[in-house]
């Protein structure tokens, strides 16, 4: 799906949310595995990452033509910043209703509030396509994420113990939801 691109000042910064193209495929994807060496809250590792420019190219192009799918990247005064995305469960009937969502930020760029734009943008955008739930999951110590999940009124609906992350530690791996 293609959205609508939003720019905001924050701060005296220009946050720009646009779609990804396929032009943006090798920072897109080289900026991913640098996300993932910075944290260990995100689903894996740098070196768990094996998709080719190409591969990723077909990714965004696919996401741009499906309906149920949306990719967005972020910037700060133009130095990409992040991205987010959101994705329907299932072309079944029974879970068309639904759709999870991911954020990924790099370090230099978390607690300015770009999260909360881009969490606002994805829910806004998931709405308007139809779905009447967004779903999630977050580690139980990602205290940041939380909160701010929390803050948009997402909803604890389950714990998988013990989730394991790259370095080896566990911790609990929260299910979460929201009404739109």
């Amino acid at each position: 799906m293609i959205a609508p691109k939003t720019r905001i000042t924050k701060d005296g910064s220009e946050i720009l949310l646009r779609c990804a193209t396929a032009e943006d495929a090798e920072m897109l994807l080289s900026g991913y595995k640098k996300m993932l060496g910075e944290t260990q809250f995100l689903s894996c590792g740098p070196d768990e990452i094996s998709l080719t420019v190409e591969q990723e190219k077909t990714f965004i192009e696919g996401s741009n033509k499906d309906k149920d799918k949306l990719l967005l990247l972020a910037f700060v005064n133009g130095k990409y910043a992040g991205n987010c995305n959101f994705a329907g469960k299932t072309a079944s009937r029974r879970t068309a209703h639904r759709a999870s969502l991911g954020i990924a930020v790099f370090q230099e760029f978390t607690g300015k509030g770009l999260g909360k734009i881009m969490l606002e943008k994805l829910l806004t955008e998931a709405k308007k396509a139809g779905f009447e739930q967004m779903e999630l999951t977050v580690y139980a110590d990602n205290i940041r994420a939380r909160s701010l999940y929390e803050k948009f009124g997402f909803i604890e609906c389950g714990r998988i113990p013990d989730a394991r992350r790259i370095s080896g530690a566990g911790s609990d791996e929260i299910r979460m939801y929201k009404k739109l």
